[in-house]
């Protein structure tokens, strides 16, 4: 891709979010096809975690995987809410995290499913 390209696509996707923020929109990241995941992670002025995740993973009612599932996170890059303490997964520890899921309920993600350097992330509040 040229740099003109590259440049025009980083614009639509500013004017974008800038759009959907405007309305009331959570700003989530849509990387344009092709293009590689974001390499954030970390907390932002308005107190969430922005970060990648594995794409399709689960949120579930309860910080455990026995718990209703509510919802999925299709993308590779997302906002978590806060943190807390749950079942143990495969990510070695016990912690998930809260967010907004695609089809507009709220839940848990386990940690293993997102991409942060360290659980919890830092900076970002406990639930």
């Amino acid at each position: 891709m040229n740099v003109r390209r590259k440049i025009a696509v980083l614009v639509s996707a500013t004017v974008l979010t800038t759009g959907l923020v405007a309305f009331g929109h959570p700003a989530t990241a849509v990387a344009p096809a092709g293009a590689k995941p974001a390499a954030e992670c970390g907390v932002r002025s308005d107190g969430r975690l922005y970060c990648g995740n594995k794409a399709g993973a689960k949120g579930y009612a309860d910080r455990s995987y026995r718990s209703a599932t509510r919802g999925t996170l299709t993308g590779t890059f997302s906002w978590f809410a806060c943190w807390g303490h749950g079942d143990p997964h495969p990510g070695q520890n016990d912690i998930w995290y809260w967010t907004q899921l695609d089809n507009g309920q709220w839940g848990n993600v386990p940690a293993v499913d997102v991409s942060t350097g360290q659980d919890p992330a830092p900076g970002l509040r406990q639930c």
